[in-house]
């Protein structure tokens, strides 16, 4: 296949450390991270600058430095997601809480792309927050939001997911902690620059303010993703 990249019977390949993907062959802006253990596919054939690869866990695609290669380890065992129930998923929500909790008090900055701690984006912190129990949810806000269960407002618990939004588009969000309160990684130009914790309500600070003005939907986790085929 590529002389840098044994040949892997399964088609697919792990990463050996946490890697960089990008949002095109140019490898100038960060689209998502994988962390150690992750699998992945790859798409392109041409070796240039940079090989398409498609993360298994989650179905999403973006760029692969060529330079990386030497990172990722060939596997016999192919990726297969977990069914998991709402029972499931419902008891292992405290530590889905816990990683984001642990999360914020770790020296943070919003980073878009960022997937792995400590800077994560929003959607990135959800995710890995999620995965880390065992539960993988799509990479980026507006596909968690179109994976989860709908719910409104006031039927809300902890662990479910908030989203923010223009008219148009989901592309943010939280998790909900109880109480009113759920936990983020917002960025700078929104008065904060890293993880923390707000009120849903017009009545919070004014970054909290600021989200409740463009908040759009509720979800519910349901279920466990069941990755890229």
């Amino acid at each position: 296949m590529f002389e840098e990249l044994p040949e892997s019977n399964s088609g697919e390949y792990c990463c050996g450390i946490s890697l960089n993907l990008y949002d095109s062959p140019t490898c100038e802006g960060l689209a998502t991270q994988a962390a150690p253990s992750r699998h992945l596919r790859v798409l392109s054939q041409e070796v240039s600058q940079a090989l398409q690869v498609c993360l298994c866990e989650d179905g999403y695609t973006a760029w692969l430095r060529v330079e990386d290669l030497a990172h990722l380890e060939r596997i016999d065992r192919v990726y297969q997601a977990i069914a998991l129930s709402r029972t499931e998923i419902q008891s292992r929500i405290p530590e889905v809480i816990a990683f984001t909790k642990s999360a914020m008090v770790q020296p943070n900055y919003y980073l878009w792309g960022g997937t792995v701690g400590p800077n994560y984006d929003c959607s990135g912190l959800i995710q890995a927050a999620f995965a880390a129990s065992g539960i993988w949810l799509p990479r980026d806000s507006y596909q968690q939001a179109a994976f989860t269960q709908k719910i409104e407002i006031e039927e809300l618990l902890p662990g479910d997911l908030v989203f923010f939004g223009t008219p148009e588009k989901v592309n943010h969000v939280g998790l909900y902690l109880g109480d009113g309160y759920y936990i983020h990684s917002s960025g700078k130009e929104k008065g904060r620059n890293g993880i923390g914790i707000d009120l849903l309500s017009a009545d919070g600070d004014e970054v909290g303010k600021l989200y409740y003005q463009q908040f759009k939907i509720a979800g519910r986790v349901a279920t466990n993703y069941q990755g890229f085929r």
